[in-house]
């Protein structure tokens, strides 16, 4: 009998039934897959796995956000019980040195121990497993994220994983079967599922199996230096090579749901064929694009391209980022610098636009699936990124109380502590200018068409009350504009941001100087006419 939720209410329930956001697309597909049943254990689990051998990427906190937004959709669709696992490979041998981290040295001399095995370069934790992995829950945790973390080192060696080991070894043949048509010759030579441990050096070995003993719960290999070591696979003197430990991992656990980058479209194709060697049942994959560098190249975790966790979080809000994940999971997308401005104002836009949407449209709204059904009331109406970067370059200042002094003029009701969304796009803002805006600028002086035309816009504004909104002001601009021969009128505003703000793109002109201040802007127009340097 199909499940019947009994927490969500039935008018919830429909809404979702009926919502077009692809998180909820997909927790269709997954009741469909479960056969509309809760599974036997009682749950139905989620699963995203985390290679710890370069420091957390925010590939895999895009993974967390995502499957957590799948789940939250699923609850509400079901009211099923749920459960998420952030699985660690930390049994991995480690089979390069990063290239972004300390002690590089140290660490190369260690190559092909667990990664919970090796010193932390760091020197702050008892392994470099330890420290990516605190790392990446520290971050998880600070998201709100609702997950159980799950190391393989500790499965390994607590017996979690030991039945289904034994399957793997009684199944041996068929999960070579599988693999051996996939390697190359001189791979296909050696290649077995089990990499045992070695007890003299600590590494997990690659090494040729000559026997399996399924009665005994054994393999014997061939070690390194060529004499035969018979081992159990159980209790952690074993691991599985890479596409048998996903299975295994699924089997062990009996995942329902997990999803993987487009470059592991094969390893998910054959791990689900080793799982159901295994007597499992492989789970609903998505499977996501992969982002791109500022140069169209794929980010890597061991080269440290592209924008880190803690980078995009200097510069804009946990929730914008978030947003960028949300946005077109199956589309290779660009993570670099620039696009961090265009999410955060996109993240507003649909804050904004929540409260005033109908039910129906509102699960549909990304900030439902950021925040789980619960975003926070917008603050600072009007006030964009955009703005607020313009308004920290013409002050040239890294001092918050001087933009607030600006702010609260604008929005006399909003302040630091009343509004601290707005306080921190403030602090963003200021870091992003320092960064990448300032180090860039480049004013220009105008030509005789633009210097005719930002002296009858200083007149326009000097004729304005000092209270004039924006759209008002705005509307004025475009005029000024229209007066003076402008064909296009997109060349008039680039001539304005090039002339007074030293760039080639900005804000909204009418909502900038009305924050700024209309006699501000009159005084920055007669110093740009006057030949002044305005970087100063």
């Amino acid at each position: 009998m199909p499940y019947q939720p009994e927490s969500e209410s039935s008018h919830a329930h429909e809404l979702a039934q009926h919502a077009n956001a692809w998180p909820f697309a997909e927790a269709r597909s997954l009741v469909q897959h479960l056969g509309g049943k809760v599974p036997e254990k009682g749950y139905v689990l989620f699963e995203t796995g985390y290679g710890p051998s370069g420091l957390p990427h925010i590939g895999t906190f895009g993974e967390v956000a995502r499957t957590s937004m799948v789940r939250h959709a699923f609850e509400l669709l079901t009211g099923m019980p749920t459960r998420l696992f952030a699985f660690s490979d930390d049994m991995d041998g480690l089979r390069k040195v990063p290239d972004n981290i300390p002690n590089k040295d140290m660490v190369s001399q260690h190559l092909g121990k667990p990664l919970t095995n090796i010193p932390d370069p760091f020197g702050t934790h008892e392994s470099f497993a330890h420290h990516n992995n605190a790392r990446l829950c520290a971050f998880l945790d600070e998201f709100g994220f609702q997950y159980e973390f799950k190391s393989a080192t500790q499965e390994y060696k607590a017996g979690r994983l030991d039945e289904t080991l034994l399957k793997v070894l009684q199944h041996h043949e068929k999960v070579l079967e599988i693999i051996l048509p996939t390697l190359g010759e001189e791979r296909r030579a050696t290649y077995s599922p089990f990499l045992p441990v070695c007890a003299k050096t600590g590494r997990v070995l690659q090494v040729p199996v000559v026997e399996t003993k399924p009665q005994d719960g054994a393999i014997v290999y061939r070690d390194e230096d060529g004499s035969l070591v018979e081992t159990p696979v159980t209790g952690g003197h074993c691991k599985l090579q890479w596409k048998a430990d996903w299975a295994g991992r699924w089997t062990a656990l009996n995942v329902d749901y997990e999803m993987s980058g487009k470059d592991l479209i094969d390893s998910v194709r054959l791990s689900s064929r080793i799982c159901r060697a295994l007597g499992g049942t492989p789970p609903l994959n998505l499977t996501y694009e992969l982002f791109l560098d500022e140069k169209g190249e794929k980010i890597s975790k061991s080269k440290g391209n592209g924008l880190s966790m803690e980078e995009w979080l200097r510069y804009a809000t946990p929730e914008s980022l978030s947003l960028f994940m949300f946005q077109k999971p199956k589309t290779a997308k660009r993570l670099f610098f620039d696009v961090i401005p265009k999410t955060v104002d996109e993240y507003l836009s649909h804050l904004g636009g929540f409260a005033g949407q109908e039910e129906k449209d509102q699960i549909n709204n990304p900030v439902w699936h950021i925040h789980g059904g619960q975003p926070p009331a917008p603050e600072g109406e009007g006030l964009s990124f955009n703005i607020l970067l313009n308004l920290a370059s013409v002050c040239h200042s890294d001092d918050k109380a001087v933009l607030w002094h600006f702010i609260t003029r604008y929005r006399p009701d909003a302040t630091p502590e009343n509004s601290p969304i707005l306080d921190k796009l403030v602090g963003y803002a200021i870091n992003y200018y320092a960064d990448f805006v300032k180090p860039n600028k480049s004013y220009r002086a105008p030509t005789d068409q633009e210097r005719a035309a930002l002296d009858d816009l200083k007149g326009a504004l000097a004729a304005m009350d000092p209270a004039t909104e924006a759209e008002a002001i705005q509307t004025e601009v475009y005029e000024v504009g229209k007066r003076h021969g402008f064909d296009n009128l997109r060349d008039w505003f680039k001539a304005c941001y090039e002339v007074l703000l030293g760039q080639d793109q900005g804000p909204r002109m009418g909502s900038f100087i009305a924050l700024y201040g209309i006699d501000e802007t009159q005084a920055l127009i007669k110093r740009a006419l006057a030949g002044e340097d305005l970087s100063a």
